[in-house]
């Protein structure tokens, strides 16, 4: 296998990029005071990422999988996130088996 010095180039720019976004990030927050709308919406970025990563997958994939992220967004308004993605998972399994 044969490393090509473009395709490290393009990952340590990645990487810097990352770690510069992040960074940043970390400084703005330690200088700011976080109060009333941006920490309410700083707050809702993990929710909003999740729901942007799953969705997609969720609707594209087929029904079985449609019908099990239903479910599991049923099961999250009313139990614990952890029996919520355990019977989401059960979900898929199950759905997969009966609708194919």
């Amino acid at each position: 296998m044969q490393l090509d010095p473009l395709v490290l180039a393009a990952i340590a720019g990645m990487a810097l990029a990352t770690y510069f976004t992040r960074f940043i990030g970390y400084w703005l927050v330690r200088r700011t005071v976080v109060t009333g709308r941006l920490a309410g919406a700083l707050e809702a970025v993990p929710g909003a990422v999740l729901t942007s990563i799953i969705a997609p997958m969720a609707l594209a994939t087929g029904p079985a999988e449609t019908a099990a992220a239903a479910l599991t967004v049923l099961m999250a308004v009313r139990l614990p996130l952890i029996v919520a993605v355990a019977g989401g998972c059960l979900a898929v399994v199950v759905l997969r088996a009966v609708i194919g």
